[in-house]
């Protein structure tokens, strides 16, 4: 009960934060239509020597640049110019669409006269502070009039294709507050689920948390990093963490999925073997990525592509096998596999100024580490419902094992264990239950049967929790008394044989022997003295031989 209530509170959770995540989705995407910035015709140029430094020309085109279509994906060293007019005097924003991935950029603003009134710089590889959170967006003033920017950027990769825009202070500052908000929401849930999974796995031992734990890392640090929140809050500068973690939470993913699935070679070797390839294909693109930086974040997309079709692939094949869990994780790998396609195979955010490739990305992931934590708990209760079955078909066995099946009472194993807890001043009370064989002969074994049951049922309420009884042979018990009051329990047992004459048992009696802890030095000793007491019961009491 327990285990399935949990399983519904995440899954109502999952359900909550993916609601949230998707309507701050919309609402970035409405806000930035909302906001219409001033698109840019840009020209893009690049140096054909190396050599080559910007010295406040103009005029790109007649500079000794040549002309290209953007940014290249391996990075490298681009300009560009673009020129805007502005109706109304006011403060206005620069930044850029599509992607913030950019190492560093300068903005050169020149009036009409191409006179320069501005120099702006910044980038994830720069020390520039910004003035608007987790944005490149750099202020400026400007009169009504026309001007020229000439845009200088590099990098040593390039997620998608930067595209600058202006846009008045106010729409700025409007447009942006959405989308900062879905990336602190996100990184959060990375954070909180890392840890959780992270030592969840810890406490478990359980290679499929650990690799769940790396992968939301990887994920953590590629966000914090492209979307400018460690420069910004740790003026921590170095870009490669937008490619690097990607490189290892592709494999820890790999691993996740054939954990998760327990896809293994007895039992899908064609899934294990494709999983371990894919592995070693990854192993060889971060030792390329080490080789070749420039395609580090090449490499990570490629891996991303890689294991989106090994996810699914298998999520498909399980399913088929009617596995639950395997039917959530499809579920889970079909949302990522179509949000993830768009982010790494997208160069351009189509109009808005604030949905990033990276928020595509950034919400992909988001979904996909939220499902998957409602199909880890899934599992999680699975175990918890199949530990509960298996926990309670022991004590079954258990209490099977320590009871008598005639009368219920617990038999002599448990009297053996339990012994061992009473206390120095407790006692322990031999019986034997004359006359059983008299009934046995003279009216059948169901009737000595029924005398045996009614002696433990009286004698058991009669006990209550102060005392214990036990069957320990054919007519043989014994009681065990941690208050040791020997004068309760001879009466109790006293009344018992008063109720079985009333039951028509006139002939029953019981003799006894009675033993404490403290008179003997070990547990044979104290059955051995109650023993040789119950026979001189029996024998003052002058028993005929047939009991």
């Amino acid at each position: 009960m327990q285990s399935r209530y949990l399983s519904t509170f995440r899954s109502n959770q999952s359900v909550t934060l993916i609601t949230l995540l998707t309507a701050l989705l919309l609402f970035t995407v409405t806000s930035s239509c909302r906001a219409a910035p001033q698109p840019l015709q840009i020209s893009w140029f690049q140096a054909t020597d190396s050599a080559w430094t910007y010295q406040n020309e103009t005029e790109l085109a007649s500079s000794g640049l040549r002309s290209v279509s953007g940014v290249e994906a391996t990075g490298g060293h681009f300009w560009y110019q673009a020129d805007f007019s502005v109706a109304n005097s006011g403060r206005y924003v620069l930044d850029f669409k599509n992607s913030s991935t950019i190492g560093l950029f300068q903005l050169h603003v020149f009036d009409s006269n191409r006179h320069k009134i501005a120099r702006l710089e910044g980038g994830i590889q720069s020390n520039a502070d910004n003035p608007f959170f987790l944005r490149h967006g750099r202020e400026i003033t400007l009169a009504a009039g026309t001007y020229r920017l000439i845009g200088e950027m590099s990098g040593p990769f390039f997620l998608a294709q930067p595209e600058p825009y202006l846009n008045t202070l106010a729409d700025y500052r409007h447009a942006i507050k959405p989308g900062n908000a879905l990336v602190l929401l996100s990184l959060g849930i990375f954070l909180g689920l890392g840890i959780y999974y992270a030592t969840l796995s810890l406490a478990r031992q359980r290679m499929v948390e650990a690799m769940y734990a790396l992968f939301i890392l990887g994920n953590l640090l590629y966000n914090s990093m492209s979307l400018l929140v460690f420069p910004e809050l740790f003026k921590l500068n170095w870009i490669y963490l937008v490619s690097v973690p990607i490189l290892f939470s592709n494999i820890a993913y790999i691993v996740f999925v054939m954990s998760l699935l327990e896809i293994r070679r007895v039992n899908f070797p064609g899934l294990y073997w494709t999983g371990r390839s894919l592995m070693a294909v990854m192993l060889i693109f971060i030792i390329l990525a080490g080789l070749l930086p420039n395609w580090s974040l090449e490499f990570a997309r490629y891996g991303v592509a890689l294991f989106l079709m090994y996810g699914l692939t298998a999520g498909i094949m399980q399913s088929r096998q009617g596995l639950v869990s395997a039917s959530l994780y499809l579920i889970a790998i079909v949302s990522f596999f179509i949000l993830g396609g768009i982010a790494i195979t997208q160069s351009h955010s189509y109009g808005s100024n604030t949905f990033y490739i990276e928020h595509v990305g950034l919400f992909a992931v988001a979904v996909e580490v939220i499902l998957l934590g409602l199909v880890l708990s899934y599992q999680f209760a699975e175990l918890q419902r199949e530990k509960e079955h298996i926990q309670t078909r022991l004590k079954h066995k258990t209490k099977i094992a320590q009871t008598d099946s005639l009368t219920g009472l617990a038999n002599r194993y448990a009297l053996t264990k339990e012994l061992h807890a009473l206390p120095k001043k407790g006692s322990f009370t031999y019986i034997d239950l004359d006359r059983l064989k008299y009934y046995n002969d003279a009216y059948g074994h169901a009737h000595g049967d029924e005398l045996l049951r009614k002696f433990s049922r009286k004698i058991s309420r009669l006990l209550m929790d102060k005392a214990k009884i036990y069957r320990v042979g054919g007519d043989e018990f014994s009681i065990l008394c941690s208050s040791g009051d020997l004068k309760w329990v001879e009466h109790v047992l006293s009344e018992t044989v008063a109720y079985l004459h009333a039951e028509g048992f006139k002939l029953a009696g019981a003799s006894s022997g009675t033993a404490y802890r403290y008179e003997c030095h070990s547990l044979s000793d104290l059955k051995h003295l109650a023993d040789i007491r119950m026979y001189e019961n029996k024998q003052q009491r002058k028993e005929p031989k047939s009991a």
